[in-house]
């Protein structure tokens, strides 16, 4: 497996396609990089895609925490820095979203067009995350495995799809307690709201249509704010690419020009 080596952490990440301009994805919090095999399934005979464990997750490192959307940021960008990528479209989920906004505010020039999916600009509440610390310190991940599976995907799609909810939910239970908790306090800190109105950079904002973590309202008010912002409602929950693999491949194709 291929890792980049920092100074505090390893971030291990795998490069799929052969031509084509450059997709960086970053992942949920509690995800690994498998969370976009349909993604990179459709889309890399157009695309180079770069995908990665962030810090604390699957198989890269577990630096102190707690983290900052700064440092989440800076390891994209490291990423991006060791692999000569000079510049690249940019698909992030949730906590991936928030830290594309932090990227498209502070390295905007580094990308193009980026897609913030099933996130907001503030997500939660710094109490509500409070809470999220001090359960997982206390009893660790394993007994939000059910309640994840309610918010992530839909009952219809977890009955039908048994294996692909079972594989995601296992990267969820296997995230180490540090590294969750590190990017809950970033998580936690987190809000873009005041300077949304900044980002330049073309927007494709997706939501899922019964997510109750970052409902659509909250992607539609990225998209109005943002200066070129797009929304796209899908069939699904938190989990949007997953359980609308085969529309979210198509509207990010499109939006990136490549239908």
């Amino acid at each position: 497996m291929p890792y980049l080596e920092l100074p505090s952490h390893r971030l291990h990440y795998r490069i799929d396609g052969r031509a084509g301009p450059w997709l960086v994805f970053c992942n949920s919090l509690g995800a690994d990089l498998t969370m976009w095999d349909a993604q990179v399934a459709g889309l890399q005979d157009h695309l180079r895609i770069l995908r990665y464990d962030r810090r604390g997750h699957g198989a890269s490192g577990t630096p102190s925490a707690p983290y900052t959307m700064g440092d989440l940021g800076g390891d994209a960008l490291a990423l991006m820095d060791a692999l000569h990528i000079e510049r690249a479209h940019f698909c992030g989920l949730s906590i991936g979203g928030l830290t594309g906004q932090w990227l498209a505010l502070n390295a905007s020039e580094r990308f193009d067009r980026m897609a913030f999916c099933a996130t907001a600009a503030r997500i939660g509440t710094a109490q509500g995350w409070a809470d999220r610390i001090a359960v997982v310190r206390s009893d660790g991940l394993a007994g939000m495995t059910g309640a994840t599976r309610e918010r992530w995907f839909t009952p219809e799609f977890a009955a039908r799809n048994p294996v692909i909810v079972s594989a995601i939910l296992n990267s969820f239970s296997a995230t180490g307690v540090n590294g969750y908790l590190g990017c809950c306090a970033a998580l936690q800190r987190a809000d873009y709201r005041d300077v949304l109105g900044e980002i330049s950079n073309p927007i494709l904002a997706i939501a899922g249509a019964d997510d109750p973590v970052c409902q659509p309202a909250e992607l539609a008010t990225i998209a109005d704010t943002v200066q070129r912002g797009q929304l796209c409602v899908l069939p699904g929950r938190h989990m949007v690419n997953v359980e609308s693999a085969e529309a979210f491949n198509a509207v990010l194709a499109a939006s990136l020009g490549l239908a």
